[in-house]
């Protein structure tokens, strides 16, 4: 019997991360030989193991065989004479793909340190590129997801999705298999990706590839408006630096829906709210809960910040009848963070509106050189004649 650190307790171990889920493959041993020691049975489609006493996962070598379709449409095959590198190679990522022997089911003390990699996850880590191991992750709809969820974790240390693992991806979008994925399995790769430090990637990754189209259709259809999208995406940017919880996130998110928050200056004293239907809208965010098993709290959360938005972004001219009228609508009479939360949820989009107005002022500064003025301008008129051009350049391509 041989026993394996693996997966991502092995590749965090080696970019120096916080090491969150410890998983370990047993080589040579069988269900009895699990249960005797005194390890609980959990999987119910592969033999999957509890640690009597740290609860750590220790799964039988396997392989598998794709059978039906979906995540779940696979034969498994469990047995002593599978071996570790027929375990590996079933796995998603190459740098998922990586082992450590350690001495013993109860000694986790690494016999010699040396990380075992078939599949050349050690080059691909120092690359930063995000491989697939075989073609057999193709036959997996979910590592999609998983894929473009490692790529936003690992997007600040520069990481990169190999362009023939990104080929694969499309291929399994085109194909519908992601439609056979339940709603709970894309919710919980989906809300661990948007807790990430850069959750924009997640969704733009999938917004890339069509797969949003049939997951959140209404997100889909609102990000083919470059404004909106972009502004959302930086969002999403500022809320991972600033740690916003999964409710504040996920109300950035769909902040997308209301295309009227885009078109509104924050300093618009004026609260109108005449050009949206704000009822169709929250019936959207609904529809979205209930069809991607999205929790009650967030969907409730991303309800509540839409619909008020307008008014969290004025809340210095407001009376005191609006206030009051806030403070009701929000809860915050129960619960007092929820006001705090709503105002620190704004202040990221508000945040991310004006970021993208003066990256639209920085393009247009670069856009006009030398070449855009008169040639014979001396002095400060060279300066006078491009401040002016740049000034002209961004009030014809300004969309706010």
């Amino acid at each position: 019997m041989q026993i394996y650190l693996v997966g991502g307790a092995v590749r965090d171990q080696l970019l120096d991360r916080p090491i969150k889920d410890t998983d370990y493959v047993v080589v040579g041993a069988t269900v009895e030989d699990m249960l005797n020691a005194g390890f609980q049975q959990v999987g119910a489609d592969f033999p999957v193991f509890l640690h009597p006493t740290t609860h750590d996962e220790y799964a039988l070598a396997r392989t598998e065989r794709k059978q039906g379709v979906g995540y779940q449409g696979f034969s498994v095959h469990a047995s002593p004479d599978v071996t570790l590198r027929e375990d590996l190679q079933r796995r998603d990522l190459t740098v998922n793909a990586m082992a450590i022997e350690v001495t013993s089911l109860t000694d986790h003390t690494p016999i010699s340190g040396e990380v075992i990699d078939y599949y050349g996850g050690l080059t691909d880590l120092a690359d930063k590129v995000l491989r697939h191991v075989s073609s057999a992750f193709s036959e997996d709809p979910l590592r999609v997801l998983r894929t473009v969820r490692f790529f936003a974790r690992y997007y600040d240390l520069g990481f990169a999705i190999a362009d023939e693992t990104m080929i694969l991806m499309r291929q399994l979008v085109e194909s519908g298999e992601l439609n056979h994925l339940s709603s709970e399995r894309i919710w919980q790769e989906s809300s661990r990706a948007t807790m990430q430090l850069s959750p924009h990637i997640y969704w733009q990754e999938l917004f890339k590839i069509d797969a949003l189209k049939d997951y959140i259709a209404p997100l889909h259809q609102a990000w083919h408006d470059g404004h909106i999208r972009e502004t959302v995406q930086t969002a999403l940017y500022f809320a991972g630096q600033m740690q916003l919880n999964l409710s504040q996130r996920w109300a950035l998110l769909l902040a997308s829906l209301n295309g009227d928050l885009f078109n509104q200056s924050h300093n618009d004293a004026q609260v109108n709210e005449s050009n949206c239907d704000y009822s169709k809208l929250i019936k959207n965010i609904s529809q979205i809960g209930n069809t991607a098993k999205v929790p009650k709290a967030q969907t409730q959360f991303a309800s509540l910040f839409v619909q008020q938005a307008k008014k969290l972004s004025t809340i210095d001219t407001l009376n005191a009848a609006d206030k009051i009228d806030l403070i009701q609508a929000s809860g915050a009479h129960k619960a007092p963070e929820k006001i705090s939360q709503l105002l620190v949820c704004n202040q990221v989009f508000q945040l991310a509106v004006q970021h993208r107005q003066m990256m639209l002022a920085l393009n247009s500064f670069h856009a006009i050189g030398m070449d855009d003025i008169e040639p014979n301008l001396r002095g400060p008129a060279i300066g006078e004649a491009l401040r002016q051009s740049r000034i002209k350049h961004l009030e014809e391509n300004d969309i706010h």
